[in-house]
């Protein structure tokens, strides 16, 4: 006899079996779904398969289980990591109040289908500007702090530190263990990224992973990750060790490493070579200061062999010599302007003298002048009586005109 029940509320609240049957009546109604995801888990019990599977953008996962029955139709080489397809349906258990996903089929994601998306996810990027060259930064030439990224006691870690502080011992590494497969990698790797970017100390990172198959590689295609590298302030070297396949890591790395012990090499100097080309830098420029000091003892030698300066008392006296002739001759120059200007003065002279009113009043002549200074020239233009002041040839003489005198002159 089945039981029908209304709403549930307070005062009639369901059984928990009720809840669970009502659950896994709604799941079934699901049916089968081919779904994709990345194996996280893959453990064998009794005979079955007991796993879970990742989204492979999200962080969304489910449990699955393959019955041995199925397991036997599986391919043989499933394991944890791989991207696979599945057909599932939804299963609930109702006594244990748990959902899990039982597996009908199963099978491996083609690798033509990942490497079409690997390039489309490329090409989308590099139509950004994300792998373009004139963004990518110089490495430091001798860096005080390296920050590594890489997995715990891997051979790519042991591989880095070991060649660099053979090249220059002093070096100094902030490590970062992550995952390097796996489902929590890629969020791993992108946030030990983030970190070693924010510490000030750290002047270049390297992200070391000694290589692997296609599908672990894919962790260092992930977009968020690749995206974040780009962003990175700090130079970024990356260590894949993996030729063929190339992640998207590579391109937007600062520097691409063949190998961890190559970025090891490109990133820390060798001192033994530095200090050889120091050696030969110092040889070089000894080399170039002793040739030109000799060149210029060369020139001082042939400049003190030189008269001049061998006895330079002799351009003094040859100088003094024509200094004395120039003297003599400006001497005779400036008496020969002076006796010249002497002549000029005298001949001047003679003029001026022959032309003075002197010279007539010395011939007996003399010079009548009125009271205001004007000089008769008519005696009509004197009255009788007025005086008249007569200039001689050696001093003047006052006189008074006689009318008796002048009406003489004017009858005339």
């Amino acid at each position: 006899m089945t039981i029908e029940y209304g709403p549930a509320t307070v005062d009639t609240p369901w059984p928990v079996a009720v809840l669970s049957n009502k659950i896994k009546g709604w799941i079934d109604r699901l049916g089968a779904v081919w779904v994709e995801g990345e194996i996280t888990q893959w453990g064998n019990s009794g005979g079955n398969v007991y796993g879970k599977l990742k989204d492979l953008s999200v962080d969304a996962t489910v449990g699955f289980t393959v019955w041995s029955s199925v397991k036997a139709k599986l391919p043989d080489d499933l394991k944890q990591g791989d991207r696979v397809v599945a057909l599932v349906k939804p299963n609930y258990w109702v006594k244990g109040g748990t959902l899990t996903m039982q597996v009908f089929e199963m099978r491996h994601v083609g690798l033509g289908d990942l490497l079409e998306r690997l390039e489309r996810l490329r090409q989308s990027l590099r139509k950004e500007g994300l792998f373009d060259s004139d963004r990518k930064k110089r490495l430091p030439f001798l860096p005080g702090c390296v920050g590594l990224i890489t997995g715990k006691d891997s051979d790519a870690e042991k591989d880095v530190l070991r060649n660099a502080q053979l090249r220059w011992p002093s070096v100094e590494f902030r490590i970062v263990h992550t995952a390097v497969q796996g489902d929590r990698a890629a969020a791993d790797v992108t946030a030990a990224i983030r970190t070693l970017d924010a510490d000030p100390t750290v002047e270049v990172i390297i992200v070391a992973r000694g290589g692997g198959d296609f599908q672990n590689l894919l962790v260092f295609s992930d977009e968020n990750l690749v995206r974040t590298a780009a962003a990175c302030v700090t130079p970024l070297v990356s260590a894949i060790g993996h030729e063929a396949d190339r992640p998207l890591l590579d391109d937007v790395a600062d520097l691409r490493a063949s190998t961890p012990t190559d970025a090891a090499k490109r990133v820390v100097p060798d001192v033994a070579e530095e200090l050889s080309k120091v050696q030969q830098v110092r040889a070089r420029l000894g080399m170039r200061l002793t040739g030109l000091l000799s060149r210029e003892i060369d020139r001082v030698e042939q400049l003190r062999s030189r008269p001049v300066l061998a006895n330079p008392i002799s351009f003094v006296d040859v100088r003094a010599e024509e200094l004395s002739r120039y003297v003599g001759r400006s001497a005779e120059l400036v008496e020969r302007r002076i006796q010249r200007a002497e002549d000029r003065i005298d001949d001047l002279r003679g003029h001026l003298r022959a032309l003075s009113p002197q010279r007539t009043l010395d011939r007996g002549y003399a010079i009548a002048q009125l009271e205001d200074g004007a000089i008769v020239r008519r005696a009509l233009d004197v009255d009788a009586g007025a005086r008249i002041l007569l200039t001689l040839a050696d001093g003047s003489l006052p006189t008074i005109a006689d009318a008796t005198v002048l009406a003489s002159e004017s009858a005339r």
